[in-house]
C-alpha cells in the first residue's frame, strides 16, 4: 500500500521502516510525474525509436567515437548513451534513497512524484562483466527485423544456430573472443539488474545501477516476482521543500549531474536575487 510524505523526515522514516531481508537488496527509482512516468525504459516510449535501436546505437557511436573509445562492452556503451538521453533498453534504478527522492521532486511540481522501492535478490545481481549482461546488450546492434525472428522456443542448440543468433554471437565475441555458442533461450527475455563499472562520475555520484530489458520483456506497474516493489508517494505541493531539505544534505542538481554546467547554474541560484 502506498504511502503519500511531504518532508525528507517523513521520507527517511518510510525508508528506514523498510526491512530487507538477508537475501535481498533495495534499490529506489524516482518518478517527478506519477501520472505519466511508467517502468519502462526509454526505448520503448517510442515505436520509431524500438523500430531502429540499432541505427541509434551506430549513428551516436559513429558520430562521437572520442566518447567511447574507453568502453569495453556493448552494455557500457549503452550506460554512456543512456546518460546522453539516447533512448535505450536500460531503466536507471539508484542504491541511495535520497537520489530517487530528488528525482521525484526535482521536476513537474504541479503533479505529485513517487519513489519505487525495489526488492531484488543479491544471487540475481549481475556486473558489467557477466554473459548475461553482453548476450541482452548486443540485442541492440540487431535490425527490428531480425529481433522478431528470434526464437525463443527453440531449444538451446537450435536457437544457436539461428541466423539472428549467430549474428548476435559475432557482435558479443568481439567484446568476449573466448565466448561459445551457448545463450539460454529464456535468458533473452528476462530483465535483469545490473551494476555497473563506476568508472562514470555522474553514476558514482548517483550511486547507478540499471535494469536491463531483454527481448519484449514488461515490468508490470505492479513490479513481478522477481521485482517486487513498493511506492512511497510524494505530495506535489511539498516538492519544492524538499528539494531546499535535499540541497542542505548537499543533494542537489550539482552533486547529481557533477559538471560544471549544473555547477555554474547551483552557484548562480545561489546568488540571485529578485527585482
Amino acid at each position: 500500500m502506498s504511502q503519500t510524505i511531504s518532508s525528507i523526515r517523513g521520507f527517511i522514516q518510510k525508508i528506514s521502516s523498510l526491512k530487507a531481508a538477508a537475501d535481498e537488496v533495495l534499490f529506489y527509482r524516482g518518478h517527478s510525474n506519477r501520472p505519466l512516468f511508467k517502468l519502462k525504459p526509454s526505448l520503448h516510449r517510442n515505436q520509431g525509436w524500438e523500430d531502429n535501436e540499432h541505427l541509434l546505437v551506430n549513428e551516436l557511436v559513429s558520430s562521437n567515437p572520442f566518447d567511447f573509445r574507453e568502453d569495453a562492452s556493448m552494455f557500457e556503451k549503452l550506460v554512456r548513451m543512456q546518460h546522453h538521453s539516447l533512448p535505450t533498453r536500460l531503466l536507471d534504478i539508484t542504491s541511495n534513497p535520497l537520489m530517487a527522492l530528488f528525482f521525484s521532486c526535482c521536476e513537474h511540481l504541479d503533479s505529485a512524484g513517487e519513489v519505487i522501492i525495489f526488492r531484488v535478490k543479491k544471487d540475481a545481481i549481475k556486473y558489467s562483466d557477466s554473459d548475461t549482461v553482453s548476450c541482452i546488450s548486443n540485442v541492440a546492434r540487431l535490425t527490428a527485423d531480425e529481433r522478431l525472428a528470434i526464437d525463443t522456443s527453440l531449444s538451446q542448440d537450435d536457437f544457436n544456430q539461428s541466423d539472428p543468433i549467430k549474428r548476435m554471437l559475432h557482435f558479443i565475441k568481439e567484446e568476449k573472443p573466448y565466448f561459445t555458442d551457448c545463450i539460454n533461450p529464456t535468458d533473452m527475455r528476462s530483465i535483469i539488474c545490473v551494476r555497473p563499472r563506476m568508472s562514470n562520475l555522474r553514476i558514482s555520484q548517483q550511486s547507478g545501477a540499471f535494469l536491463l530489458f531483454g527481448l519484449q520483456a514488461i515490468l508490470a506497474e505492479s513490479g513481478s516476482a522477481e521485482y517486487p516493489v513498493e511506492r512511497v508517494i510524494i505530495n506535489r505541493k511539498q516538492k519544492s521543500r524538499i528539494c531546499d531539505e535535499l540541497a542542505s544534505l548537499n543533494v542537489h542538481r550539482g552533486t547529481v549531474y557533477p559538471n560544471i554546467d549544473s555547477s555554474a547554474m547551483v552557484v548562480k541560484a545561489q546568488y540571485e536575487t529578485t527585482a
